[in-house]
């Protein structure tokens, strides 16, 4: 992918909105400003769709739901038709088929974005589990 130059011109009480976060995030202005434009972007084309902090980083997720990557799980693993998995989720997670709608239609368009992060997750738990195996050893004579 070729990185090209935008500019822009921001106002004055904008721009040190931005410099603000700058200095809050440890992130440059041009890293943070590229992440607004994809997370805004993403946004607008997926209404419902916003984008969480967290200690494995940012992350899409549900307005007013659980995180993309926990359906993800659900909609990678499902075994039955994908028109089954609605009222599943409907009545299990207590979802509306419109939140249903909206995850499936962002994990179908990032799909592989969301699987990695599911593999990512996995492999820390396995490596945490390993690890709290390991010090429930008795110690060695």
């Amino acid at each position: 992918m070729v990185s090209k130059q935008l500019s822009v011109r921001l106002d004055d009480g904008l721009l040190q909105e931005l410099e603000d976060e700058c200095r809050r995030s440890g992130q440059s202005r041009s890293a943070l400003t590229k992440r607004f434009l994809e997370e805004g972007l993403r946004m607008e084309r997926h209404p419902g769709i916003v984008f969480r902090p967290g200690p494995a980083g940012r992350r899409p997720a549900l307005a007013d739901g659980p995180d993309i990557w926990e359906l993800g799980r659900i909609f990678r693993d499902w075994q039955g038709s994908p028109e089954d998995r609605v009222p599943y989720l409907v009545d299990d997670l207590l979802l509306t088929p419109l939140q249903v709608e909206v995850a499936t239609r962002y994990y179908e368009e990032y799909r592989e974005e969301v699987d990695a992060w599911l593999d990512r997750m996995d492999e820390e738990a396995d490596n945490a589990y390993a690890e709290w195996k390991r010090r429930q050893a008795p110690p060695k004579a």
